[in-house]
């Protein structure tokens, strides 16, 4: 399969601390890839870095093949490069598809108009019914955001994402906070979205981790001490050694 995003040999320091430590990575074409690792192993500095907004000090990122290491959050989001948030960040007045419209229009890079010119130009409203359907919230669209359940602002903050037409997208602790039942649905979300578009996913819940993702990688103090699919890395004595432990769960 075809290298979507590679990560060579990032360092980022703050002091002494070596929050990435020569990580290596790759992202496949259409993969779900799961970063996991204790607190402290660097992962979201990590994510911080593949979205442009912390710079490395060594190393490059590649996106299919052309270096982004220097480029901006918005350079690389007009690449393809999507982000989501431990924090939902969604405007909690505006309704569900105003939201996602506002993802379209920055994606064009058009600028603000007149709110009702904006609601009836079907080059905005079309992509961002779209992207509610992706992520099943179409019924929800003209709902006031702030209603929602805490579950559905993460989906709504995925739909925004989506309508930004990314090839990969960045999730960093998307269940955070959720209960059982809104992670299920979640799952299955990511479930279907997953080859449609490269995932990495940055997660602590790790059922989720397990049941989603194609490979996984294990990060501990900034350094990748393994990669391989979820039953390699619940066999990897390694790894059982310095996060998952010899708990039969895994």
């Amino acid at each position: 399969m075809t290298e979507i995003l590679q990560v060579q040999n990032l360092v980022k320091r703050y002091g002494a601390l070596a929050a990435t430590n020569d990580l290596s990575m790759t992202v496949l074409q259409g993969e779900l890839h799961g970063v996991i690792g204790p607190n402290g192993a660097g992962k979201t500095t990590f994510i911080h870095q593949l979205a442009g907004e912390v710079l490395p000090d060594q190393g490059r990122i590649l996106f299919d093949g052309a270096d982004i290491t220097r480029s901006t959050v918005d350079a690389r989001a007009l690449h393809g490069i999507g982000r989501s948030y431990q924090i939902t960040s969604i405007f909690k007045d505006f309704s569900v598809l105003d939201n996602v419209m506002l993802a379209v229009q920055a994606r064009q890079g058009s600028s603000f108009r007149f709110w009702s010119a904006v609601r009836s130009d079907r080059t905005l409203y079309e992509p961002a019914y779209q992207a509610l359907r992706e992520v099943d919230l179409e019924q929800a669209a003209h709902r006031r955001a702030g209603s929602l359940g805490y579950g559905e602002m993460r989906q709504l903050e995925i739909a925004m994402t989506l309508a930004m037409r990314p090839r990969v997208l960045l999730l960093d602790e998307p269940m955070a906070g959720m209960s059982q039942q809104e992670s299920a649905r979640l799952v299955e979300l990511l479930r279907r979205l997953k080859g449609d578009y490269s995932i990495v996913l940055v997660e602590h819940d790790m059922d989720a981790v397990f049941a989603l993702a194609d490979r996984i990688t294990v990060l501990v103090y900034g350094t990748a001490i393994a990669c391989g699919t979820p039953q390699q890395i619940q066999e990897n004595q390694e790894v059982k050694n310095a996060y998952l432990g010899d708990d039969d769960e895994f």
